[in-house]
């Protein structure tokens, strides 16, 4: 069994001490890192949060404690209190090298079992066993860091938004289901046999009631629940910095964004961002990065060279642009010698995830051009090609030929694949951008119809309002997404506040008036008595935070996350539950 604190008081933290306490008493409390025995000494290397420092137990100048301190071991939990003193060799691998504790009082406070897995930073462990251990991870200065630069960004955000006037409100986490994209997670009544509540997708819906409640400015951050299929940086549970204003254009928005994000990467990283950011429509990001959260932080954009190739003979180029699709290239700076024939097949294989049938390519040579297609395309039509694109010698090039929208796909991801591989991405820069102009709609060909790009609460641009029941697909939305370094950070947009326009939309998006009325009633209905314009954003707050900690992987921004399966590794969640207190939610489990 533990010792009691029996009055002790921590006075310093480990990662603290440095040469100005010399000769004070202190007492830290925190994790043995690792002990080491060496007959008349035990080095203990004690760790909190803070960092480490070196505690000495000396058996010439008090036995017992020697004899105490031999038991210690790695992750025991322990208070010290000892006489800070300067090392004899210092350590210039941590900021307390050069001093040390010579213990006089040990109170091991819990032991511990073997860890399964280590505590430090560079332990190489598979993800499911950090996810299974999370408290130990936890205890890594990696993951510490991480969490607390998360705590901090919290605060940051409250007081930006609060100084600018924005009201904090917390909506509600049991929600009426409607359709917003993904599925549902329900939760089941046990007062109202056979009805359910959703978990918030998002609070969209209630912070445009807060607008027109007349709170102006609302301000939450918010978690989310979205049951779909999960990708490797997706969680079934999220958190948003959620955000409305009233009486606003997207310009408003956007200034707003912009100096808050300012102040963010100053407080957190030290980096100046200039302002305004730079701006992109949605199709101009398309034609030239094939992706609308393009990384503008290297070159390699797209190119068409449908027009040079429409008539060239070689059937797969010239039935794309028949089709009304395209034929579109990237140019590789240094890839000819880079891409064997066999990465180049490695290539092939990754643009066919994204739909297309092939990778057409060519290599520049300094005296000839290497390139399968070269015999059914031509000499003269190789070269127009080469000087529309500027390849010189060294540069492979390559080609997808598709309809645009798989075009797009395959070149687009190709490009961000290559210049990862070929490390020509900067990581010290930060390169904001915002992307406007999106389309209203996007056609989905499994239900044959159109659905929102967005969501069904987006304006339509002034413009293209006549165009609604029309000609729908021309549609472009009052919508813009903050992208940095090539991630999308966040989204927003100006809403629909007239009725009889949300009413519009409902309908070009295929819900009867019943259905809407069923679904959305209540927001029609407030529209009704007076609904300020307004607009608003919401940043996914753990992409934000992998940015600004350097973080790939986005379950470990997150205190306890979920595996792509979105099982707890941790509590082995989820888990069936008896009958009875399934008969009070008034379900039964069919087994299949």
């Amino acid at each position: 069994m533990g010792e009691a604190l029996g009055g002790l008081k921590r006075s310093h933290f480990c990662g603290n001490l440095r040469e100005e306490q010399i000769g004070e008493s202190v007492t830290l409390m925190g994790w043995v890192q690792k002990s080491r025995n060496l007959g008349s000494i035990v080095f203990a290397d004690l760790r909190d949060y803070t960092g480490i420092v070196q505690v000495v137990f000396d058996g010439d100048t008090d036995e017992a404690l020697f004899e105490k301190a031999t038991k210690l071991r790695s992750e025991f939990c322990v208070a010290v209190v000892g006489a800070v003193r300067m090392r004899s060799s210092v350590n210039e691998n941590i900021p307390t090298g050069k001093i040390e504790v010579l213990a006089s009082e040990l109170k091991i406070l819990s032991e511990s079992d073997v860890p399964p897995i280590y505590v430090k930073d560079d332990d190489d462990v598979s993800d499911d066993l950090r996810l299974k251990y999370r408290t130990l991870d936890l205890r890594k200065p990696r993951s510490q860091s991480i969490l607390r630069t998360r705590s901090r960004v919290y605060k940051l955000t409250r007081d930006f938004f609060d100084s600018e006037g924005f009201v904090e409100v917390e909506t509600p986490m049991l929600n009426k289901p409607t359709p917003e994209g993904a599925r549902d997670y329900l939760v089941p009544s046990r007062i109202h046999d056979g009805e359910f509540y959703a978990l918030p997708q998002s609070p969209q819906l209630m912070k445009q009631l807060l607008m027109v409640a007349g709170f102006d400015r609302y301000i939450q951050i918010a978690r989310c629940f979205r049951d779909e299929d999960l990708r490797f940086n997706r969680q079934p549970e999220f958190t948003q910095i959620d955000m409305e204003l009233s009486f606003v254009e997207a310009e408003d928005v956007i200034e707003v964004n912009e100096r808050y994000l300012k102040m963010l990467f100053k407080e957190v990283l030290g980096k100046d961002l200039a302002v305004p950011f730079d701006r992109m429509t949605y199709q101009e990001a398309m034609d030239r990065y094939g992706v609308d959260k393009p990384d503008v932080r290297f070159g390699m954009e797209l190119k068409d060279v449908s027009d040079l190739v429409k008539d060239c003979g070689f059937k797969v180029f010239t039935s794309a642009v028949e089709s009304g699709g395209s034929v579109r290239a990237i140019v590789v700076e240094g890839g000819a010698d880079f891409y064997s024939r066999k990465k180049i097949d490695k290539l092939e294989a990754f643009v066919k995830d994204f739909k297309a049938k092939g990778l057409a390519w060519a290599k520049v040579k300094e005296d000839e051009i290497q390139s399968p297609i070269l015999k059914f395309i031509g000499d003269e039509t190789m070269d127009k090609i080469l000087e529309k694109l500027e390849a010189k010698a060294g540069d492979l090039v390559l080609f997808v030929a598709d309809k645009n929208a798989t075009v797009y796909a395959a070149l687009g991801n190709l490009r961000n694949h290559i210049a990862d591989e070929m490390g020509m991405i900067p990581e010290d820069v930060i390169a904001p951008l915002w992307i406007v102009e999106f389309p209203l709609f996007e056609y989905d060909e499994e239900e044959g119809r159109y659905v929102a790009m967005h969501h069904p609460f987006t304006s339509p641009m002034d413009e293209d309002l006549d165009k609604l029941e029309s000609d729908p697909g021309a549609c472009r939305a009052k919508a813009y997404d903050i992208v940095i370094n090539g991630d999308e950070m966040g989204g927003g947009s100006i809403r629909i506040h007239d009725s009889e326009i949300q009413s519009r939309m409902f309908k070009a998006l295929g819900f009867t008036a019943e259905e809407a009325e069923e679904k959305f009633g209540f927001l029609i209905e407030a529209f009704r008595y007076g609904a300020p314009p307004h607009g608003g954003l919401a940043y996914g707050l753990d992409r934000l935070i992998m940015l600004l900690t350097g973080e790939k992987n986005m379950r470990h921004v997150i205190a306890f996350p979920k595996t792509q399966s979105a099982s707890d590794l941790l509590t082995g969640a989820p888990v069936s539950l008896p009958e009875k207190q399934l008969e009070e939610v008034h379900i039964r489990v069919i087994e299949e």
